[in-house]
């Protein structure tokens, strides 16, 4: 038969399964399994204490470990990595043999390691760190400085691991339920890492250390360190749980144009808390913290370098012009502390988690305040940057992540899939539900998927297998012949069976295609029709 193609997204050559194919090493095994050497311990609190050389570039420190015993074992694995040294492992005053393979370290323990017991290791290290050559995406510590001359340093670690620059448990699955983190600088200078400020020491070398403590659950590579001549502002938010705290940290000569920028954050509160429940570091604070790079999602220290301007560095991702009505870094890195920060990943590999709801997000920051069409707008406008070149979901236990288009083609997604439901009260009770039921907790995409089909009432297994897991773009096959609309799904996996809305003429149809073909009867003298802009999809008239 003659084919006549009417695509209404772009859709890129590249859109067969993709096989993600790369040589692993065992270091990418150490680094991405729970390995024998994790698995026995609960890791349950940091103590970590540091002093920053701004002058050599260096941190030297140490880091208790505090954990609680699952099985009784003997090695433990540490994950330090170079030019870092782990110098020394102490546990009841014994210090302990450490056999280093690249990254991970292995400790000997001569304590019995009892079930159920609670026991610590410390930790010294020192050295100087990797540097970050393009933060946030390339990890380390960047050593900066402002327009008066003045340290302007952070830490950044996603993907590469917070064993970049501190010793830890460096896997996602397993988070601290709490950490304390003490920073040691010269005495010019302030430093702002995650939690509450809870005293500030003033040493006779003319340093101060800058004791913050993280009450909740927090993952590695969320623990941060802003180094600078920072000044203080702030605010108090009436929020869901009561009275949140909102702390901003600015270099001095940005204040005037920070006080402005920042009205933006109740803005974002207000908007997250309709959709996504309250927000989930009230013990915490809130904190907006200047970086010498574009921004990170590090909990309840929230860093931001979009210069002070709203939109993507003052660009608009969807080319619509909603994307210039907020500040892209606020909003964005904001939104992860409900998905990356409270509910998070086990595995890079489930990356999706953290970044799709949290594109997802931008859209229903802009419909909380403009209207659903605003947000339709925004969503559907990023789909050019989708670039379906693999999957969203990557490799388990390598620590590898899934494609870049786990931002714009996964808030599609999530954009497609509340078409699917066509309940929008509903929609909002589901991303409630699920920062209530994985309030806290590390997950799988598994998980997450379940939690949404048993919500939405069906299941969606084909769907989630079918932007998650190929780069297939669905396509509506479709025929009218004698006043018969016959339609089917191709290009899709096994068994895929999304509903989809159509405009038959001026008039809205909603067809329920599976893999095989179906018919409904239509009224009129139609010849093409048309599909919903809001569902991720294309469409293919076959004559």
């Amino acid at each position: 038969m003659k084919l006549h193609l009417i695509w209404l997204v772009l859709v890129l050559t590249a859109t067969q399964t993709f096989s993600q194919k790369r040589n692993f090493t065992r270091q990418d095994t150490l680094r991405g399994s729970i390995t024998p050497e994790r698995k026995w311990w609960d890791l349950t609190y940091y103590d970590l204490n540091i002093k920053v050389d701004t002058t050599n570039k260096t941190i030297n420190g140490k880091n208790t470990v505090y954990y609680s015993v699952l099985q009784s074992y003997d090695v433990m694995q540490i994950d330090l990595q170079p030019p870092m040294q782990l110098q020394k492992a102490i546990q009841n005053g014994k210090s302990l043999e450490i056999k280093r393979e690249g990254n991970a370290h292995f400790i000997k323990l001569t304590d019995k390691q009892e079930v159920g017991t609670v026991k610590s290791i410390e930790l010294q290290f020192g050295g100087v760190p990797k540097v970050a050559v393009r933060p946030p995406w390339d990890g380390g510590i960047t050593w900066n400085r402002d327009n008066r001359g003045l340290p302007f340093i952070a830490s950044t670690c996603q993907g590469i691991g917070a064993s970049v620059w501190w010793p830890c448990k460096d896997h996602l699955y397993d988070e601290a339920d709490s950490m304390l983190i003490s920073v040691n600088v010269p005495a010019n200078l302030t430093n702002v890492s995650n939690g509450r400020l809870r005293n500030v020491d003033k040493l006779k070398d003319g340093t101060k250390t800058f004791h913050w403590f993280v009450s909740n659950p927090i993952s590695n590579y969320v623990v941060n360190i802003n180094i600078g001549d920072y000044v203080h502002f702030g605010e108090k938010y009436a929020g869901e749980k009561g009275e949140l705290d909102l702390d901003y940290y600015v270099i001095r000569d940005n204040l005037k144009r920070a006080k402005k920028q920042f009205t933006e954050v109740p803005r974002m509160l207000k908007a997250f808390e309709h959709w996504f429940g309250p927000y989930p570091f009230y013990e915490d604070s809130y904190k907006l913290v200047e970086a010498p790079y574009l921004g990170m999602e590090h909990q309840s220290s929230v860093t931001y370098g979009n210069d002070y301007q709203n939109g993507y560095r003052g660009t608009d991702l969807s080319d619509t012009g909603w994307g210039m009505k907020f500040d892209f870094i606020i909003i964005h890195e904001s939104g992860h502390e409900w998905f990356a920060n409270s509910i998070t990943y086990k595995d890079q590999a489930d990356m999706w988690i953290h970044e799709s709801f949290t594109n997802y997000s931008e859209n229903l920051f802009l419909e909380y305040y403009y209207g659903k069409e605003a947000g339709a707008d925004y969503v559907i406008g990023t789909r050019k940057r989708i670039m379906n070149d693999r999957p969203i979901i990557g490799i388990y236990n390598v620590n590898y992540s899934g494609s870049g288009d786990m931002y714009y083609k996964g808030g599609n997604m999530l954009h497609t899939l509340r078409q699917v439901l066509n309940d929008d009260a509903r929609w909002r009770e589901i991303l409630r539900g699920i920062n209530k039921e994985f309030y806290h907790k590390t997950v799988t995409s598994q998980e997450i998927e379940d939690y949404m089909s048993k919500q939405i009432g069906r299941p969606l297994n084909s769907f989630f297998d079918q932007y998650l897991r190929t780069t297939k773009i669905p396509v509506l096959e479709y025929a009218i012949k004698d006043k018969q609309l016959s339609v089917r799904w191709s290009n899709v996996v096994h068994n895929f069976d999304m509903p989809v809305k159509v405009f038959v003429g001026d008039k809205q149809l909603w067809l329920h295609p599976t893999t095989g073909w179906s018919s409904v009867p239509i009224a009129g003298n139609i010849k093409t029709i048309t599909l919903d802009r809001n569902f991720y999809v294309s469409s293919l008239k076959c004559y």
